[in-house]
């Protein structure tokens, strides 16, 4: 278990060290997406997501790991949706994620400390209500769904469609010229 904690721990440092390299601890620039003023939040974390799933899917046709043993967690529809909501009205008031609240923490950025005192009394205030709001957290099971799953197609096909989305979205973030 120490061992992967120190790999984890590791995994974090560099993670926050490239979204600060990228300038994403800054709100400014991860507000300029609701504004369409500076894109790079949208570029930097669609080639993550593109990359990740090109990584598990050519690892599994090569059978260096098993896709099917990878926990998919399940799904709450609405209150997931209302998590969604939550945390969308937090990030475009903040201008900060979780992830770049931390970075922008551990820089001595107040905005990300007192981000993640917001997010700290949230969790509290959440746990605290588990018991009342049981009924609403256990609301709309739909167990574990992929969106493969979901849309009824293969995996691959979900990829393609990924990484045709990637290329015209950065293909149009290219002929606006919006800064990233």
């Amino acid at each position: 278990m120490t061992g992967s904690l120190a790999v984890a721990l590791v995994i974090g440092i560099a993670f926050g060290a490239a979204l600060e390299r990228a300038g994403l601890g800054s709100a400014r620039k991860l507000v300029g997406q609701f504004y369409v003023t500076d894109l790079t939040v949208f570029q930097v974390m669609f080639t993550a997501i593109v990359v990740a799933s090109l990584g598990v899917f050519w690892l599994d046709r090569f059978d260096v790991i098993d896709a099917s043993q990878l926990a998919v967690p399940d799904t709450w529809l609405v209150p997931q949706l209302v998590g969604g909501l939550v945390f969308g009205v937090g990030m475009a008031t903040a201008g900060l994620c979780p992830g770049t609240s931390c970075v922008a923490a551990a820089t001595g950025r107040g905005d990300g400390v007192a981000v993640l005192v917001g997010m700290a009394a949230g969790v509290l205030v959440a746990g605290l209500a588990v018991e009342p709001l049981r009924a609403f957290y256990e609301a709309t099971p739909r167990g574990p769904l992929s969106l493969s799953d979901w849309l009824g197609v293969s995996p691959g096909v979900v990829l393609c469609g990924l990484v045709a989305i990637a290329l015209v979205g950065f293909r149009v973030v290219g002929r606006i010229g919006v800064r990233a």
